[in-house]
């Protein structure tokens, strides 16, 4: 199946995570059903703000349309490889299909970086800059944000597939890790890899924390001008606007951060990190977003009741 020693390796075993063999069908079970709450969850979040004119023409919403696109792509790149790690047999994977799964979730996983940077950017301008905001934030900029921040992504994926698959992997070909990710399989390259992880902390680094600064700053700003807000019903009204997202990037840069940004380790916690972003991040943006958004949940309510309201909207 695979080649080792003076020859290149054709494919690689995911170990994936450790359990208790009794609970094998239970755990599959249970992500099975992550899995399919997350593409149904976020197929409905998109299909709503794409249906109801007053979401997809507002830059808010454009953004969240997006984010279930990447949430529905993150998924299905992780959570069925996972779940053959409860199933019975060697869990292989070709050399090609670990380029790709380690492209596209970083790929997605720093577009989706950007894109909540660009949410944060908006709610900044919505309540800070309420007057200006149609002017500055209009449906066509957000489009243009958008569309770099899936630029940018597609280049960081590039990059880091490039620079991690360039080396020669010709030993051990079990990947620790349930997925094919840059600290795990650099683990087996037969060659120095000072270079890529410091290439990979500098970059991932920047990313996150240029990404997550820009994003602390809004929020700082946000808060100064809620707290400025004379009544408690105003108040409120804003915090409940910007807590979902607060929220949704705590979980997300958490875990990142406990991965990519400290000295190499083969810790066991590091697969229980990953799962937040890669599988239960995922499943939480629709619940998160409908649950404490009042907008989306009406534009929800009207669609379910009667697809004919929404076309007369």
């Amino acid at each position: 199946m695979e080649r080792v020693n003076n020859t290149l390796l054709t494919a690689f075993i995911l170990t994936g995570i450790p359990y208790p063999l009794r609970l094998r069908t239970l755990f599959f079970v249970f992500f099975l059903l992550i899995y399919i709450l997350t593409q149904l969850g976020n197929l409905l979040i998109f299909i709503t703000v794409w249906a109801d004119p007053r979401l997809h023409a507002r830059p808010m919403y454009i953004f969240l349309g997006v984010l279930s696109v990447i949430d529905m792509g993150i998924s299905s790149i992780i959570v069925p490889r996972l779940m053959m790690n409860f199933t019975l047999g060697v869990k292989s994977i070709p050399f090609g299909g670990c380029v790709a799964q380690l492209y596209f979730y970083h790929f997605l996983g720093s577009t989706q970086c950007f894109l909540y940077t660009l949410m944060a950017y908006d709610r900044y301008l919505a309540i800070c800059q309420p007057l200006r905001y149609p002017v500055l934030m209009t449906a066509k900029l957000s489009a243009l944000l958008v569309a770099g921040a899936w630029v940018a992504g597609s280049i960081h994926g590039a990059l880091q597939a490039i620079l991690t698959f360039r080396l020669p992997y010709c030993g051990p070909n079990q990947v620790d890790y349930f997925f094919c990710d840059i600290p795990a399989v650099l683990r087996l390259a037969c060659a120095d890899t000072t270079v890529n992880e410091l290439v990979t902390f500098v970059d991932i680094g920047v990313v996150v924390a240029s990404c997550f600064f820009l994003i602390l700053l809004s929020y700082i700003q946000i808060i100064q001008a809620i707290l400025r807000i004379h009544t408690a019903d105003g108040r409120r009204r804003a915090f409940s606007t910007c807590g979902a997202h607060v929220t949704v990037v705590t979980v997300y840069y958490v875990p990142c951060a406990f991965i990519y940004l400290r000295p190499e380790t083969n810790s066991p916690l590091d697969g229980a990190a990953a799962l937040f972003p890669t599988a239960i991040t995922p499943f939480l943006n629709p619940l998160i977003y409908t649950l404490r958004n009042q907008e989306v949940k009406l534009a929800l309510k009207t669609m379910l009741r009667s697809p004919r309201t929404m076309s007369e909207v």
